[in-house]
């Protein structure tokens, strides 16, 4: 596992949309072999996604030929609705750059058989060729994308209970009124998002230093979801400092000595 580690915020979401700049480019996508990215929704890619959107300006990358995987939905809630993670994410970043609609793809709030959305989901995944890069976030309590502690390390795409931290962290986004939250939602499964070529964590703040310190210096185990990140041969972990701070002071010396790459 990869660990980078940046001073603050604003270096950790300018070194995200750097490498996933860096990784699009590289990849020099076109309509027949597409860039396949997953993202997340949420506070803390927001500063990349800035970035990414400014980078998009400046002519630095396109994301004509890239194709777009969201990681989740709230059951009941539609792509119209202000606090769907649908219109977040346009909101917030794809409506600044040039992707098409085509390219988008979101599971399904609104559906009533969750059990065809989400196997269609995981086809239309697998015929776009693959993530190439996911990035998610982290929870409080270790969960990626809304796979929540005790999640099965082998999940599919399915639909999964939220838990109460989860709803408390979510009600941010309700007016800090957890009733409002929807309990339930589709997400991508562990073992689906492993499957990508590479996956990147974000984490920034104190508030993620616990699921941090179990991600780099635990063992594998559903209580932490995001510990199955051990186990993946392209895994890396970028935080700031402050996500660090239950981390042994040796091991964080030891990842930022070793992690020389601008990239």
């Amino acid at each position: 596992m990869r660990v980078v580690i940046k001073p603050d915020y604003q270096s950790l979401s300018q070194w995200a949309a750097d490498y996933v700049v860096y990784r699009i480019n590289k990849h020099r996508p076109t309509p027949k072999k597409p860039f396949v990215l997953g993202l997340p929704s949420g506070s803390t890619p927001l500063g990349m996604f800035e970035a990414l959107a400014k980078y998009y300006k400046e002519g630095k990358v396109s994301f004509e030929n890239v194709v777009f995987f969201g990681v989740g939905e709230y059951i009941g809630v539609g792509a119209g609705d202000e606090h769907g993670f649908q219109y977040f994410l346009w909101d917030k970043f794809l409506k600044y750059v040039n992707i098409k609609k085509e390219h988008v793809h979101f599971l399904d709030g609104l559906t009533t058989n969750y059990a065809e959305e989400c196997a269609n989901y995981e086809k239309m995944i697998k015929s776009a060729g693959g993530v190439n890069l996911f990035i998610g976030g982290v929870g409080q309590d270790g969960h990626i994308a809304f796979n929540e502690p005790y999640s099965s390390l082998n999940s599919r795409t399915r639909a999964k209970v939220l838990t109460p931290s989860t709803l408390r962290a979510n009600s941010r986004f309700f007016d800090n009124d957890i009733s409002k939250v929807p309990p339930m939602v589709l997400t991508i499964g562990i073992e689906t998002m492993m499957e990508a070529d590479e996956v990147l964590i974000l984490a920034s703040g104190t508030a993620k230093a616990n699921a941090i310190k179990h991600a780099v210096q635990g063992c594998v185990t559903h209580v932490w979801p995001i510990s199955i990140l051990q186990h993946h041969p392209h895994g890396i972990i970028a935080c700031d400092e402050e996500a660090t701070k239950e981390i042994d002071a040796e091991t964080v010396d030891y990842f930022k000595e070793i992690d020389k790459n601008k990239y």
